[in-house]
C-alpha cells in the first residue's frame, strides 16, 4: 500500500498545540477514512477494514454533530475546509 498525503490542512506548530480540538479530531478521522477507502477500494471483501470504517465514521459524525450545536460557524468552516457534506437534521 502506497502512503499517499491527503489533507495537509493544519501545519505541524498546529498540530503539536491543537491536539485535542475538535477540528484536529475530525481533520485526524477524515485522513483514516480516506485511507481506508483507499485501502477497500483494492481489498473488497476485508471485512474487518469495513467494520474500522464504519466505527470511524460514527466518531466523526458524532463529533459533528457536537461542533454544529457548540459553535456553528467554526462547524461550517471545517466542513467546506474538508470538504464534507453537511449532515441532515432531524
Amino acid at each position: 500500500m502506497v502512503k499517499n498525503s491527503f489533507i495537509s490542512g493544519i501545519s505541524q506548530e498546529e498540530k503539536e498545540e491543537k491536539r485535542g480540538s475538535v477540528e484536529f479530531q475530525v481533520f485526524s478521522f477524515t485522513n483514516k477514512i480516506q485511507r481506508l477507502t483507499s485501502h477497500l477500494e483494492l481489498h473488497k471483501k476485508d471485512y474487518l477494514s469495513q467494520r474500522g470504517l464504519r466505527k470511524i465514521l460514527g466518531k466523526r459524525q458524532r463529533l459533528l454533530d457536537y461542533l454544529s450545536k457548540k459553535n456553528r460557524v467554526r462547524y461550517k468552516e471545517l466542513i467546506s475546509r474538508l470538504g464534507i457534506r453537511e449532515t441532515k437534521t432531524r
